[in-house]
């Protein structure tokens, strides 16, 4: 039988990451129990009884996810690690082991390794995390890093995606936009180093936003700080992709729609002044530049008053009953629908 040269190819960029994902496994089968939560979270739930194990994957691959050129190795590979960390505290618990695979080509001496691993430690270490196991292998180009995180939570602690109800209050931990635009200013710099590599780097002005870009912190502490002040968020999430992608999911996962202020969208002084420098619009970077890490999650109007001063927690809008209608209220009290442009993978 002939093959057909006429079949039709769908690209993948035209799906989107998250569309793709649906797709392959809208057919997926729980053959288990014990599975609690498979795919669409920021973690699997596994276990039986009170407590639950958290595990999260992630890959990064050298040209799409990272570039080498202004990324040192010790800092991808703390890098590595938080994003992953970041992914079981957004799930309300506790991480507890990783490990950690590489492909690699042979343009890489034992001692860029040593330097990878170097981050990789720091991390754990810091995080008070064990790094248990892992693979290595060659590529044929390049460097691919795959982590895997394993944390654990009681089951009245773990937060989902999909619990937050109309009227909820919208909460976001620290500010937003800094590490896309630690991002452009390597790029810049890379651009000029290109053109003259004895050009002075001026980076001392942009310290915040190059440190959020190549050393992101997980928030670990806000799993505790919740617990302290008697907090039970009723959805959660990291934000990875960008502030706008995070809050969809958010709303498609619990059936609500979302209402932001844009004046409650917590911005650093660097990022509105560097905005200011490089003709960008704040509000659009913080909602999709991605790569913050903080959590974006949702808490009952009665807990108001357990956060409102607190200087960890900015408060940026509630959810409403209008399922899939999420909308960005302006400065001028306009009022504009919030679409995902935020990091895709597949573009």
């Amino acid at each position: 039988m002939l093959e057909d040269k006429n079949q039709s190819r769908t690209s993948l960029s035209s799906l989107g990451e998250f569309k793709l994902i649906d797709h392959l496994t809208n057919e997926t089968v729980i053959h288990h129990e014990n599975t609690v939560k498979g795919i669409g979270d920021d973690c699997a739930v596994l276990g039986e009884g009170e407590k639950k194990t958290l595990i999260t994957t992630d890959l990064l691959i050298e040209g799409v996810h990272f570039d080498l050129s202004y990324m040192p190795l010790k800092h991808l590979g703390y890098k590595a690690v938080m994003v992953n960390l970041s992914d079981i505290y957004a799930m309300n618990g506790e991480a507890k082991q990783i490990t950690v695979s590489l492909a690699v080509s042979n343009r890489f001496p034992l001692e860029a390794l040593e330097e990878l691993y170097a981050g990789i430690h720091l991390a754990c270490n810091t995080y008070k995390v064990d790094l248990v196991g892992g693979d290595t292998t060659s590529s044929t180009k390049g460097l691919l890093i795959s982590i895997t995180a394993i944390g654990e939570a009681k089951e009245a602690d773990v937060v989902y995606r999909n619990g937050a109800k109309s009227n909820d209050l919208l909460v976001v931990t620290g500010d937003l936009g800094a590490a896309y635009l630690g991002l452009q200013v390597l790029e810049r710099e890379k651009q000029v180093f290109q053109v003259d590599p004895n050009a002075e780097h001026e980076l001392d002005k942009y310290t915040y936003l190059v440190e959020r870009q190549l050393k992101p912190e997980a928030r670990k502490d806000v799993v505790k700080l919740l617990s302290d002040l008697e907090v039970s968020p009723s959805s959660m999430i990291d934000i990875s992709d960008g502030l706008s992608s995070e809050i969809l999911h958010l709303c498609k996962q619990s059936n609500t729609g979302c209402q932001v202020y844009e004046d409650k969208i917590p911005l650093d002084q660097e990022v509105i002044s560097t905005c200011e420098e490089f003709n960008m619009d704040s509000t659009t970077i913080a909602l999709n530049g991605g790569e913050d890490y903080e959590l974006l999650f949702t808490v009952k109007q009665e807990d108001f008053h357990k956060i409102k001063a607190n200087p960890n927690f900015s408060i940026i809008g509630h959810m409403t009953e209008d399922t899939g209608i999420v909308q960005l209220v302006t400065r001028g009290g306009q009022k504009v629908d919030i679409e995902a442009q935020g990091w895709n993978a597949l573009d």
